[in-house]
């Protein structure tokens, strides 16, 4: 086999788990599945699964590797079809990541849409809450809502969301509205970790920071949980602006405090193309700039 053939072997038996299955997904004998990974592995010089009776499990260098393969064969497959004369038709998968939350309630919708404009496009999405790394790990665009740090990837801006502090209509009468940062000491706060891992929340008024550690005994990782004990009365809490968009909506949740907001977190397309863009990955990611730039929840310039 030839390098490129190597490659498609490797990610198949990566993908599927085991050489059997990525023999049958590749239409060849067991026999040469394992044939090519053992040349593969000695002309790299290290092992890329650690392989059991039971089950193939990629080692730390073939998590590597399986990002470099990826990119090379979309990249070749790309080639091709820009050679073919169809790459001005968007077809094709585009991978996205996004963060849990805002892919379900705000990227969702815009990408099923996408699919509506382009039969031929296929889309397939990585929403979680932690940081993908967008290069090892084969994904063509991302949506970030951070300040970003220089890197080699593309970044388009499409907007921002504030980081704001809510409660209940009916906590609020219970217990009163906070006016300063110092108020909070006489209130249930419900505290949202991966707002604030170092378990400090930031005010600012009038270019002037102030600092408070929030005293709490409702701890929760999802801001589904924080949101949801909020609306229940249960204390206040501190989400970015766009998880409680439809309870500001409906009136289950006020923000409180909005002149001792920090600063904005910008929101970003970020995506690894420079200079030639597939006409799969610009097309998603037109639609992607063009909806957020205009969708309620980030207008917060």
């Amino acid at each position: 086999m030839d390098r490129l053939q190597t490659m498609s072997v490797f990610v198949a038996v990566a993908e599927e788990g085991g050489f059997a299955p990525a023999a049958r997904r590749l239409s060849i004998s067991p026999p040469s599945v394992t044939r090519a990974i053992s040349e593969l592995e000695i002309r790299l010089g290290c092992r890329l699964f650690h392989r059991t009776t039971r089950s193939v499990h990629l080692t730390e260098a073939g998590e590597r590797y399986l990002g470099d393969c990826r990119r090379i064969l979309a990249e070749v497959e790309e080639a091709d079809r820009h050679a073919a004369g169809i790459h001005a038709e968007p077809r094709g998968t585009v991978s996205v990541t996004g963060s849990a939350m805002f892919g379900s309630i705000v990227m969702t919708p815009i990408l099923l849409d996408l699919l509506d404009r382009y039969p031929d496009l296929s889309v397939s999405t990585l929403f979680v809450d932690r940081i993908v790394h967008v290069v090892d790990e084969g994904i063509d665009v991302a949506v970030r809502i951070a300040d970003l740090p220089d890197s080699s990837l593309t970044a388009i801006r499409v907007g921002a969301v504030r980081r704001v502090l809510c409660a209940s209509p009916s906590y609020l009468a219970k217990r009163g509205r906070p006016q300063h940062p110092a108020d909070l000491d006489a209130h249930d706060v419900i505290h949202f970790t991966s707002m604030a891992p170092a378990r400090e929340w930031v005010f600012e008024k009038d270019g002037r920071q102030t600092r408070y550690r929030p005293s709490s005994r409702f701890h929760v990782n999802t801001a589904a949980a924080a949101i949801n004990g909020a609306e229940h009365g249960r204390g206040i809490t501190r989400v970015l602006s766009y998880m409680i968009a439809p309870q500001l909506k409906a009136g289950g949740l006020e923000i409180l405090m909005p002149d001792y907001e920090p600063p904005v977190v910008p929101v970003h397309v970020v995506h690894k193309e420079a200079g030639h863009t597939s006409a799969r990955v610009r097309a998603v990611i037109d639609h992607l700039v063009q909806h957020l730039r205009r969708h309620p929840v980030l207008a917060n310039e």
